[in-house]
């Protein structure tokens, strides 16, 4: 189930604010550089927590007893939602001893489904500080606290020791994040030798331009859309193997019918949906969800 996509209202980015940014900014080329204040300035200040607990509670739930599959539609911000998260962690192959870093961790979702499916221990890293707060209350709500760490951080330079962790992952984070061979290097650095990585985000498959707003960005300015290609080299030069690549495109296809038959259609003179635009853009062939596993040498 694509839930990050059937639970958009609570999500980041509040519909004023984006619509203001991006109605002269909906047609551009991605800026090759991100700023992580401009990132945490979208992410943040959107009372995240208030509006999940608010929905459980209409649903009937006790906020105080909750597991990552009430959660799911609320706190898995990817396409594909909970089934991609344990197909993730299929391709890490988990064990219960296995110390897993989840890098743009977001409120903790995916992290919370794997320690909960696998009994492993998952920490958590993220850019906007109100992500970690809301996570956080939710560990405790799923009584996952001793399981799930979450910290407030940048891919870019985390506050972990060397080989810490024995697999990683990273899931639709990459594309707010335009340093990739830094992240490549940072991520080699925390994992041990002989540790996995698997990496799912959305990347650019094919030509044509690459419109805005999209679910990570109102605007150009911070994305960092890029091919496999792009990733795999930088991995590669960091001590990486690609083990396999997985285009979600396929997978996607639920995602797609449901934001075509649910979302507007565009309006002359305002931007489109960021999730019917995304849709879109896999339908044409110039993004696609995609997965790759890389081993790191050792």
């Amino acid at each position: 189930m694509l839930t990050i996509f059937f639970k958009d209202a609570i999500l980041p980015g509040d519909k004023t604010s984006r619509d203001k940014t991006s109605r002269d900014n909906n047609s551009t080329r991605e800026c090759a550089v991100t700023s992580p204040d401009a990132i945490e300035t979208y992410y943040r200040g959107q009372g995240l927590a208030e509006r999940i607990f608010t929905a459980l509670t209409d649903e009937g739930h006790d906020i105080s007893r909750l597991t990552p599959e009430i959660l799911a539609p609320y706190d898995e911000f990817h396409v594909g939602g909970m089934a991609a998260t344990q197909r993730v962690a299929g391709r890490l192959h988990l064990s219960p001893s296995h110390r897993v870093l989840d890098i743009g961790c977001g409120a903790g979702g995916p992290a919370r489904a794997i320690a909960a499916a696998h009994q492993c221990h998952v920490t958590g890293i993220d850019l906007t500080a109100d992500f970690i707060t809301t996570g956080t209350r939710l560990n405790a709500a799923c009584g996952l606290q001793t399981l799930v760490s979450l910290h407030h951080g940048s891919a870019l330079d985390m506050p972990f020791g060397s080989a810490g962790f024995d697999r990683a992952m990273m899931l639709h984070v990459g594309m707010n994040i335009a340093d990739k061979s830094t992240l490549m290097a940072e991520v080699a650095r925390v994992l041990v030798p002989g540790g996995l990585f698997c990496a799912y985000d959305v990347m650019r498959v094919g030509d044509g331009e690459i419109s805005f707003p999209l679910p990570w960005a109102p605007d150009a300015s911070v994305s960092a859309v890029e091919t496999p290609d792009t990733y795999i080299t930088a991995a590669e030069n960091a001590g990486f193997e690609l083990l396999s690549r997985h285009d979600g495109t396929d997978a996607a296809g639920a995602f797609i019918t449901h934001v075509i038959a649910t979302k507007p259609a565009p309006t002359p003179g305002q931007p489109p949906d960021r999730f019917r635009n995304l849709a879109v853009h896999i339908e044409s062939g110039i993004l696609a969800p995609t997965e790759l596993v890389l081993r790191k040498a050792g």
